[in-house]
């Protein structure tokens, strides 16, 4: 896939004072987002500042009591979640999401969702994903429970982005993983920016961020605190103290 530039573009995803409750738990108290089409947006933030909250009211898998979720114009904020997916979006939970009974060619197939047969699937694109993920093609006939935490995540992700997808929201992709495959995760995603793929990520891996991220949102207490460019929080250590507690001094 050949490199483009990043431009500075409109939103494909707006969120505007968007609340949410679950149960009797007040968790979003008015976030105000917008995701820039055919950039990586990084959700940061620290535990329980409403992240993953945020991606699962987007994604409709909880709605929103007050507010507005907008993708490309539309307003989808009680739309259900097989609409939204639909609509060209993909979530990648923490959990990761995988059918480990299934083997990894058949979780493949269950996710693209225009296919019946392998057959169906786009084969430059499924090479693709091969080139991305070795291990995939590696393990293709493998039960999918059977695979590393690593090797999950590489067909979490490959599960996403087996169709081309308007918009990518995806949790903690480098939690628990080795620093290689930290690396090959990465090296995914920036061929997925190349492609202009729009993407929300959360992560906590701030070293993980500063490499990825076009634009970023840092969260707290469900409101979204600071929001601009990656590249100036990665070189302001004190907004990093700040905002995140941390510093890129012992996060490298």
């Amino acid at each position: 896939m050949t490199p483009r530039p990043v431009h500075s573009s409109q939103p494909l995803l707006t969120l505007q004072g968007v609340h949410t409750h679950i149960g009797a738990y007040h968790i979003l108290h008015g976030v105000d987002l917008q995701v820039p089409a055919g950039q990586l947006t990084m959700l940061l933030g620290r535990n329980g500042a409403g992240k993953t909250t945020t991606l699962r009211t987007i994604m409709g898998l909880w709605h929103a009591s007050q507010g507005t979720v907008v993708l490309d114009g539309q307003d989808i904020t009680q739309r259900p979640t097989p609409d939204i997916a639909q609509g060209g979006v993909a979530y990648v939970p923490e959990s990761m999401g995988i059918f480990a009974d299934l083997s990894v060619r058949e979780n493949m197939l269950l996710a693209a969702r225009g296919a019946r047969t392998l057959d169906d699937i786009d084969t430059t694109r499924l090479q693709w994903i091969f080139g991305l993920f070795p291990a995939i093609k590696k393990f293709w006939n493998h039960p999918a429970g059977k695979l590393s935490g690593g090797q999950k995540q590489m067909l979490a992700v490959s599960r996403a982005i087996v169709e081309p997808r308007r918009l990518l929201l995806i949790d903690e992709p480098s939690k628990g993983l080795a620093p290689a495959i930290i690396q090959n995760m990465i090296e995914a995603f920036r061929q997925l920016k190349a492609a202009q793929t729009t993407i929300l990520l959360v992560e906590q891996n701030f070293n993980f961020a500063k490499q990825l991220g076009d634009t970023v949102a840092v969260m707290d207490d469900g409101r979204v605190v600071h929001s601009g460019s990656m590249a100036a929080l990665a070189a302001d250590e004190d907004l990093q103290s700040r905002l995140l507690g941390l510093s890129l001094g012992s996060h490298q």
